[in-house]
């Protein structure tokens, strides 16, 4: 009897197919044999595009005179000894003579059919082709899926996207990699890392770290009063700022004492009180990119962390449709379900109210959720339809991660919001102004679902200068009050705040362009940097090749990143609007509007036209090693050579001190060690060491002497000091799937060094 071969991308989405699928099925060395179908796995990326030296033994050498390589034809290999063995087992199995049919079950997206195509082309099959399509791993949408295969040809022009995605990134990475390492090997340790997403990425980081290291902050002043309406039973106490008009900085201390003095126990008058009501939409529901903006707000998550739990709760825990999707709405032939899907997380204490509202309704509002033409791929991310979700099951990531999704299904079908927001101006000695705000949840609506008027401050707060919203007593107009104490106090204008992973992702989904509107980033989502299952392993790439740090939740670009963005200038490579392009034009190849061989046209020709410029502008270059000051010991010049920080050369071995760079998977920046050198130790913790279990920590830092006179780098915890081992940090991230970590690690596959 003829057999269906069954390729799944990882093993635990093979197991879950074989409990749909007619069984028993037996248990084989990658496999799992049923009486009708073969179960095997890809487990991530089994196959990937060759290194140039597999096309030409000349290329094992980095010269400026073989570039650009542009393969006519790329050659694809099996990834690393790992892979092979289970490649061998897909080939075993795709060759048996008893297989009539195959069925693509990698994850239902570009990455899915680029893991399929590369790994069934790699193979030499000839075999039929179906695909199974899941937007979730519960059994009744898996034997859905099996009871409405796709023919492969209908996910054609997917596979022709993902191959250019692709080979678009090995062409422009490989390429401009070489070249600007060949001509920087003078001025940097290792190569020096470009590619087609990675550098506008590092664009963005470094154009905001520039602003901040240019900001110089202005001093000012705000005078702050407690203000008690008269008569002054009942009590009605309330807070006002002084304003100048619309400003309420005060550029000069003594204007300020003066206002003060003018002000101290005098009684005002209430000359404005306006009130207006405001009403507040529920936000869309979540794609990838909206979830881990969410996480990284409210958790601290980093962009992977929130990308791996949301992984976990599809395919483990089958309580999440696919995580890795770009839409915030679902499909007209969903509606049937949402009652349901209210009514199942509604059976939890937490969300019973809100769920209750929801299959109470008699008429849905659909209008913001059901659109077919935004979604493509896959729907937004929203709680499966399940016999029940396994939520004892859950650690803490994927119950944080679980709980945002539930509640932002939930408050979407609920109404709007309502405030009353006060304005209220008090005039003091008839002339100095003092505002007050006030606002008031008058209907919760949708912000019930999250416990009434939480975040609501959060959601409307503006610049703290203008002071914040308060709960204010009854106040009329005309009506006097006694300032019961008034001050001034100093501030500073601050710079732009570093981005997070929640921000930077914020940016590199409308391609760089400060954008707070929701539904006009929505509008400008397919013009983005990466997408959204890419876009936590870029940030996690420019870490690796040690172009940004994290700082908590800051990403703080090292010296070698700003160098290498104010290398390249105005190079089209670091312009965010320019990939955005490249992104646009790979969704037209998936739809059609677009076709392969055009986009690898100008792809080819905008790395040749990269070569030639790193080679012309970057050929002179040289960067001169940081200088970190006077050597505590011998007073010499301590500078940056490959390994560390020293006083001594080639010239002068000076006194022997020496700050070695490498310290338990880190390299210790220059600013690290002007502060060890200063002051001998770090006051705040650094981040990003790696224990021998490969966790991340963080800790201080001390410099200390052995007694041979040594100098050392040494943790500076009471951990450290009492030999024990580092503790796991609180936030590290959590591990990806098997399939997921091969699948996002790198946006350039290959040995290539930094070539992403």
């Amino acid at each position: 009897m003829a057999k269906t071969l069954v390729i799944a991308e990882k093993p635990s989405v093979g197991r879950d197919l074989s409990r749909v699928l007619p069984g028993p099925f037996t248990k084989g060395e990658g496999v799992l044999e049923g009486p009708e179908h073969i179960i095997t796995w890809a487990v991530g990326h089994l196959v990937q595009l060759a290194d140039p030296d597999e096309y030409d033994p000349k290329y094992a050498k980095w010269r400026m005179a073989d570039l650009p390589i542009v393969p006519r034809k790329f050659k694809l290999v099996v990834r690393d000894e790992r892979s092979r063995k289970q490649m061998n087992v897909v080939k075993r199995e795709l060759d048996r003579e008893d297989v009539a049919s195959v069925i693509n079950a990698c994850d239902a997206g570009r990455e899915g059919e680029l893991i399929f195509a590369y790994l069934y082309e790699k193979a030499g099959s000839k075999l039929p082709v179906q695909r199974l399509w899941l937007n979730s791993m519960t059994t009744g949408a898996i034997r859905d899926a099996f009871a409405s295969l796709r023919p492969s040809a209908e996910l054609h022009t997917l596979e022709q996207a993902a191959r250019s995605r692709s080979e678009a990134d090995w062409i422009v990475g490989m390429n401009a990699t070489r070249a600007a390492t060949i001509r920087l090997r003078s001025s940097f340790d290792g190569a020096v890392s470009l590619g087609r997403v990675q550098t506008p990425t590092l664009a963005i980081l470094a154009r905001r770290e520039q602003e901040i290291r240019d900001f110089r902050p202005e001093p000012y002043w705000v005078v702050d009063a407690r203000f008690l309406a008269l008569p002054q039973e009942p009590r009605r106490a309330y807070d006002g700022r002084y304003h100048a008009g619309a400003n309420p900085r005060i550029a000069d201390e003594r204007e300020a004492q003066e206002i003060v003095a003018a002000c101290q126990g005098a009684v005002g008058v209430i000359t404005k009180v306006e009130k207006r009501e405001s009403r507040d939409r529920s936000p869309l529901l979540y794609d990838l990119s909206s979830l881990q903006r969410d996480a990284s707000s409210r958790y601290g998550f980093y962009a992977r962390r929130t990308l791996a739990a949301a992984q976990r709760l599809y395919e483990e825990h089958k309580a999440l449709t696919y995580p890795r999707t770009n839409s915030r709405y679902i499909t007209s032939d969903m509606v049937p379900d949402i009652k349901p899907i209210a009514a199942l997380v509604g059976a939890q204490p937490q969300y019973a109210a809100a769920g209750s509202y929801v299959t109470g309704l008699d008429v849905l509002p659909l209008a913001r959720v059901v659109n077919n033409e935004k979604v493509t791929d896959h729907h937004a991310i929203i709680p499966t339809l399940a016999e029940r979700h396994p939520v004892e099951k859950m650690d803490d990531d994927d119950r944080r991660i679980y709980d945002l999704v539930v509640r932002r299904f939930l408050a979407v079908f609920h109404p709007e919001a309502v405030f009353e927001n006060t304005r209220v101006e008090t005039t003091v000695a008839a002339r100095h102004v003092f505002r007050t705000r006030g606002r008031l949840l008058l209907v919760p609506g949708w912000r019930g679902v999250y416990g009434e008027g939480v975040s609501a401050d959060a959601a409307t707060a503006e610049d703290d200068d203008e002071g914040t919203d308060q709960q204010l007593p009854k106040l009329e107009q005309g009506e006097q009050a006694q300032v019961h104490r008034v001050a001034f106090a100093a501030k500073e204008t601050k710079p732009p705040r570093r981005f997070s992973d929640g921000s930077l992702i914020d940016a590199m989904e409308t391609a760089g362009r400060l954008v707070d509107d929701e539904e006009l980033r929505e509008a400008m989502k397919d013009s983005g940097i990466g997408t959204p299952a890419t876009r936590a392993a870029i940030i996690e790439r420019l870490l690796q090749v040690g172009y940004i740090e994290r700082d908590g939740r800051a990403l703080v670009v090292t010296e070698k990143g700003m160098n290498v963005i104010r290398l390249l200038g105005e190079h089209a490579l670091t312009s965010p609007s320019l990939t955005g392009e490249w992104e646009h034009r790979l969704a037209k190849i998936e739809t059609g509007e677009d076709t392969r061989a055009a986009f690898m046209a100008d792809i080819a020709s905008f790395a040749k036209e990269t070569v030639t410029q790193l080679d012309e502008t970057l050929k002179d270059v040289r960067i001169p090693r940081a200088n970190l000051g006077p050597c505590p010991v011998c007073h010499q010049d301590i500078v940056e050579n490959r390994k560390g920080y020293s006083c001594w050369s080639r010239e002068d071995p000076g006194c022997g001190f020496v700050i070695w760079k490498a310290k338990a998977g880190k390299n210790l920046t220059t600013q690290i060690a002007r502060e060890l050198i200063k002051t001998g130790r770090t006051q705040r913790p650094v981040t990003g060491f790696k224990s021998r279990a490969g966790k991340s920590f963080r800790s201080r830092l001390a410099l200390m002497q052995t007694e041979e006179g040594r100098w050392r780098v040494e943790f500076d915890e009471p951990w450290a000091r009492e030999g024990a081992k580092p503790p796991e940090a609180e936030d590290v991230l959590a591990e990806a799937a098997e399939a997921g970590v091969d699948r996002v690690g790198a946006e350039l596959p290959g040995a290539e060094p930094a070539a992403a």
